[in-house]
Order: structure tokens, then sequence, then C-alpha cells
């Protein structure tokens, strides 16, 4: 390993450090009380199962992980879900490396990402969104070892479809890179190799066989997750105005949203003047898992009229970086490295103290609730009847998860208020659409 190499990885191992302890400390310390979606994880993980109301169970799975180590410790949540984001850096990282042969060009396109607000101002949430991002970076990264392999490892293959099958079990949306990596290698097999190596299938096998535990809660419980997922795109009601509204809205908030990030890219790059060789294989892949899957949800919105939900995008822009770098690779101008610098450095401390400014001064979040108060107060009415431990708690998933989370006795939460469970429990109490007690 040459200096340079070194000091590349170390400088890629302090950003990573620093931007750990950074969205670790900042909500542990400025949030009164976790969040929604990460109540909602620790709720459903209190009873795991093949999926849920809502989602399917990967990120469940993973916050009970931590419940068990860590208990009801508000920053273990938040160090949880910086662990899902470095992860994904570190194979942003290595997969750049191979991609631009440039360790510096590498760095760079990770350091690109803390320009989205994705990886860094809503990161503290840990949900499927955050879920995703590791699996997402993984299965992007074992797809290239396939594709530029002369080859194929089975391992790789193995890999790829163990991966992408916890990632869709972290999110549906999850499919998007899957079929634009389907649609990439179909491709290769019928135009450009014209050969179908069976060591794809086991990449599908394992993919799902995974999924069959899944696939098989799903039947049982009528389809629930995706119908509720359907209804969040808002095509129930939708009309015809939709197909263009939805689509185009879409569009408006993506560019929003990039602002800060084609900001930082013109900070190094001398002219713009790109170039878009679909004969070049290294582009057609970083198009492929890059650009894509954001096209075929544009079409997914436009052919449908489906709402786009803006959180939706967190994994779809984690190797918008190395695409940036790679088409502007020849006009990067490496003496504009001082502006580069000074533009990272600006985002990347002005969206923990923005955080922190909101999260300290609005009043009336999420994050403000008085969980533990509410659980203390509920366990001194329990003690007052009752000499045993709760057991069960019901009720939506952010006021009985909320109890569920800070009883001392950590209750599983059995859904929505349940008669049957109330009716064959041998002691209960019910305080506001909440109720508590003992199988």
């Amino acid at each position: 390993m040459n200096v340079l190499t070194k000091n590349i990885n170390n400088i890629f191992f302090i950003f990573a450090l620093s931007h750990l302890m950074i969205w670790t400390l900042v909500p542990s310390l400025t949030n009164k009380n976790l969040p929604l979606d990460v109540i909602e994880t620790l709720a459903w993980g209190s009873n795991l199962d093949w999926g849920f109301n809502k989602h399917p169970p990967a990120s469940a799975f993973f916050s009970e992980v931590f419940f068990s180590i860590f208990g009801a410790q508000d920053w273990a949540y938040y160090l949880l879900s910086q662990i899902f984001v470095l992860i994904a850096f570190f194979y942003v990282f290595k997969f750049a490396n191979e991609i631009l042969s440039n360790i510096k060009f590498s760095l760079i396109s990770v350091l690109l990402l803390e320009a989205i607000f994705f990886y860094n101002f809503t990161t503290p949430e840990f949900n499927v969104n955050i879920c995703q991002l590791p699996f997402w970076a993984m299965v992007v990264y074992y797809s290239w070892r396939i594709y530029n392999s002369r080859e194929i490892k089975l391992f790789d293959c193995f890999l790829v479809g163990i991966f992408g099958a916890i990632g869709f079990l972290s999110k549906y949306l999850f499919i998007y890179l899957l079929i634009s990596i389907g649609l990439l290698f179909i491709y290769l097999i019928f135009k450009r190799t014209k050969k179908f190596d069976f060591k794809y299938l086991i990449t599908i096998e394992v993919f799902l066989v995974l999924l069959v535990p899944h696939f098989i809660w799903l039947y049982n419980n009528d389809f629930i997750t995706i119908t509720y997922g359907l209804k969040r795109t808002g095509l129930a009601e939708g009309v015809i105005f939709d197909h263009l509204k939805f689509p185009v809205t879409f569009i408006l908030k993506q560019a929003g949203i990039l602002i800060p990030f084609f900001f930082l890219v013109f900070l190094f790059v001398k002219k713009i003047k790109i170039n878009l060789n679909f004969k070049d294989k290294k582009f057609l892949y970083l198009f492929s898992v890059s650009i894509l899957p954001i096209i075929l949800i544009f079409f997914t919105s436009f052919l449908l009229g489906s709402k786009i939900r803006t959180m939706w995008m967190t994994p779809f822009y984690l190797f918008l970086g190395v695409f940036a770098v790679y088409i502007f690779k020849s006009q990067i101008n490496l003496r504009k490295n001082q502006s580069f610098l000074f533009g990272f450095l600006f985002l990347f401390f002005l969206s923990p103290i923005l955080y922190a400014y909101i999260s300290i001064n609005e009043k009336d979040k999420r994050t403000d609730y008085p969980g533990k108060e509410i659980a203390a107060k509920v366990q001194i009415t329990w003690d007052q009847n009752f000499d045993k431990k709760i057991e069960f708690v019901t009720g939506n998933e952010w006021n009985a998860g909320n109890l569920s989370y800070h009883l001392k006795s950590r209750p599983t939460w059995e859904g929505f208020t349940n008669e049957k469970i109330l009716k064959n429990s041998s002691q209960f109490i019910c305080v506001d659409q909440v109720c508590l007690g003992r199988y």
C-alpha cells in the first residue's frame, strides 16, 4: 500500500468516525424521545414475525437485536442507524475504487453524499429506508464483481442473493434496484456475451428461498403490507391528472434535494461537459445502478398516477457520487481541492447544527413526547393494582410502542386493541385506548 492510498484510507476512516460520532451524539443530546419510525420498529421487534401491518420484518429484527444488547438506551438506536449508513459508505468507497481506479476520486465520490440530506439529516431515524442502505450498497458491489469478472464466482452470486433478500425484506422498493441490475444482465447475456452462466440461478434461488417465509406470512395475512404500500401511493383515490401531477412533483422535489450535491460537484469540475457512452462497460453499469432505478420509479408514478414520497428515495442516490465523478473525471481539477473541502465542511457541519437547532427550539415534535414519564405513571398505576409484571400492550404503534419500549418489563406489542387477547388475559387495564396486561 503506497503512502497516498494509506493517507486516503485514513481520511475516509476519520470522515466515517466523525459522521458516526456527530450523528449519534447530536440526536442523543437534543431529542427527548426516539422518533416515530424507531418506536415503530421496536414495537414490531418486541413481537417478531415475518411481516407487519406496514412493512416486511428486517428493520424490526435489527432493532430487536440492539434492544437485546442495550435495552432502552436511546443513543443505541441512533448508533444503529449510523452503523447502517457507514456500512453503505464503505461499500460505495470500495466500489468507487474499483470503478475509478483512483483512490482520491473514490473518496470524493463518498464525500459528495454528505450533500444529500438522506445521508445526514434524516439518518437519526432508523427505519425501513435506512435499513435498505447497506444491502443496496452490497448488492451493487457484488453484482459488479459478477458483471466485471471473466469467471463468475459462486460466492459472489450467493452474496447477491442473500443481500438482495434482506434488502427486499427491509422494504419492497428494493425491487427497483434488483430489476435494474436484472435488466442489465439480460442485456449482457443477449447482446454482449450471448452466453448464459448457470451460476446466475444461484442468486435467484437463494433470493427466493429466503423470501418463502415472508411470502407465506403475506398470504396468511391478506397481503396487508402490499395493501398498505398501495394506499400510501394514493392509488385508491387517483384521478387522471395524477399521472402528470405526481411525476412532475417528484422531479421537482428530487431537483431541490440535489441542489447541494450539484453545488459540491461544480466546485471541483473545470467545465461541464457530459459524454454519455453506453458502449463503456463501466458507464453502463453505473447508469444501471444509479440512474435507471430513478427512471423506473418515475415511470411507475407516470403510468399508475401514484405518489412517490420523498423519503422513499433514500437508497436511490447512494452511487450518484460515483456516477458524477466518473462522467466528469477528465474535467476534475484537483487544484480546486480547497474550494471543494470548504464546501464539504460547510455542509458537513451545517446539517447537525440545523438538526440540533430544530430539535431544541421546536417543542411539538414526536421527539418531544414524554415517553419515559408516561411509562413511569402507567407502571405506578399497574403496581397499585397488580403484583405481577406487565407482559403485553395493545394500541397504536406510537402510544403502545412507547410503553413497550420504556416499561421495565418490556411488554410485547400485540398490535391494535385485541379483544381476544384481553378476554383471555388474567389481568389487564386500559388507559387512553392503550391496554396493558398479562397473558
